[in-house]
């Protein structure tokens, strides 16, 4: 395990000289071109559209061939990399994680291999909402302010007959591992794409709190009565009384009961039954089971009072969600967390329209795999020259202060940091 102080250096400065090392470090085969692509992506004027355009950066000494050649060539140690990202998380944020998967379009690119269909939000592919593409499931530690700030600790391409259930509980167990021993159990919040029981089930026995988004028509079931209670013939009910979320007769007293005032949603009511489990089939992740398990948790039922952008559109103000793991639910952290679990999706959309995530039309999955770790270390870094970064802000923006700078004015000041940073690739050849 890699520690921030094995380096050498301390203070903000110090821990961005020591991931840029560990960096280079990470990048064994065309090491030198991969380091300074990350570079010039951080320091280029303007959003990232064109791959080739970042050759003509400062940044870059190498020609435009060392470019491709390191995509296509080069060599990351992931591990290595994923190690270096947990060693450099924000030790001041809770250990609070959301996973998402994002699309990466290659609807025209027939000779790429391990393409799948995947939902799209506003695209469409015979008439249906779905695009081809590699899809990439991204895990970042969250923290506890209003911004679109987000530490990433792993990314891994999901394969189209690649189990997600299976994957998704590889990566937390993963990241766990890095982790070690922390005073609260970690937390990973899933939106409502997530199937929460299969989740839940697979992580049983971890050390770990599972926070995913229900629909509100999901029907659960109470513990099973005492069975002596019952008729000595036949076989003993399984399932207790029912619970369904759009018929309040049937909720019962909840078990815990949390109201607060908060700036932006106004009364916030959090309400939870613990101890409900669904009634699973024999179909998709519980095929071929001979006896299904009962998967118990913590339905939440969050209603505030207001929407802080309301919508023309019937705007729901309440939210379910289901939790289940270690430990006793805490519902002031539990409903706060879903809500900072948006801002994976921040983080998603700077690297996607700024930073040039899909903007390289690769051909292999390898090769935008290596395009992937570079964003993720540039991600890193940006938020590691946080405190170094003076504001450079447009004529028509608002001034705002040090700790409420986004990611995209840090990155228009990171050009003047890197000067005074140290050289760490070796001089370009030419040929």
């Amino acid at each position: 395990m890699i520690s921030v102080h094995d380096a050498g250096h301390e203070g903000p400065f110090g821990a961005l000289v020591g991931f840029r090392e560990g960096l280079r470090q990470c990048l064994s085969r065309w090491g030198d071109a991969l380091f300074e692509l990350a570079d010039a992506v951080l320091c280029a004027a303007g959003p990232v559209s064109s791959l080739v355009r970042l050759c003509v950066e400062p940044e870059f000494s190498r020609g435009h061939g060392s470019l491709y050649q390191g995509l296509a060539a080069g060599r990351v140690e992931v591990e290595r990399l994923r190690d270096l990202l947990v060693a450099y998380r924000p030790a001041g944020w809770p250990p609070v994680f959301a996973v998402d998967a994002s699309t990466v379009e290659r609807c025209d690119a027939e000779t790429s291999p391990q393409r799948g269909f995947y939902y799209h939000p506003s695209k469409h592919s015979a008439g249906q909402p779905i695009v081809a593409g590699w899809s990439y499931q991204w895990l970042c530690q969250l923290n506890g302010d209003a911004d679109s700030w987000t530490a990433p600790m792993d990314i891994r391409r999901i394969a189209p007959a690649q189990d997600v259930v299976a994957a998704t509980t590889g990566q937390v167990r993963d990241l766990l591992g890095r982790l070690g021993q922390t005073a609260m159990v970690p937390l990973f919040v899933f939106d409502a794409g997530y199937d929460p029981i299969a989740l839940s089930h697979e992580l049983a026995g971890e050390r770990v709190q599972v926070l995913v988004r229900i629909r509100g028509d999901r029907v659960f079931y109470g513990p099973a009565p005492d069975r002596r209670r019952h008729a000595r013939r036949g076989r003993p009910p399984r399932h207790g009384d029912r619970f369904d979320c759009k018929n309040p007769a049937s909720w019962g007293e909840p078990g815990d009961v949390l109201t607060v005032s908060d700036d932006r949603y106004g009364r916030v009511r959090v309400q939870a039954w613990s101890r409900l489990h669904p009634r699973l089939g024999r179909q998709g992740h519980w095929a071929g089971m001979s006896l299904l398990p009962i998967v118990e948790g913590t339905v939440i039922r969050v209603q505030v009072e207001r929407l802080p952008k309301p919508s023309g559109r019937a705007n729901n103000t309440v939210l379910w969600l289901w939790h289940a793991g270690s430990g006793t639910p805490d519902l002031g952290v539990l409903w706060r967390a879903y809500l900072r679990r948006f801002d994976i999706e921040h983080t998603l959309r700077f690297a996607k329209n700024t930073l040039g995530w899909t903007a390289p039309g690769v051909r292999l999955p390898e090769q935008h795999d290596r395009w992937t770790w570079l964003i993720a270390a540039c991600l890193t870094q940006l938020r590691l020259a946080r405190p170094l970064v003076a504001d450079q802000r447009l004529p028509w923006e608002r001034p705002l202060q040090q700790h409420k700078l986004t990611p995209s004015r840090i990155r228009r000041g990171f050009r003047g940091i890197r000067q005074h940073l140290p050289m760490i690739t070796r001089a370009a050849k030419p040929s």
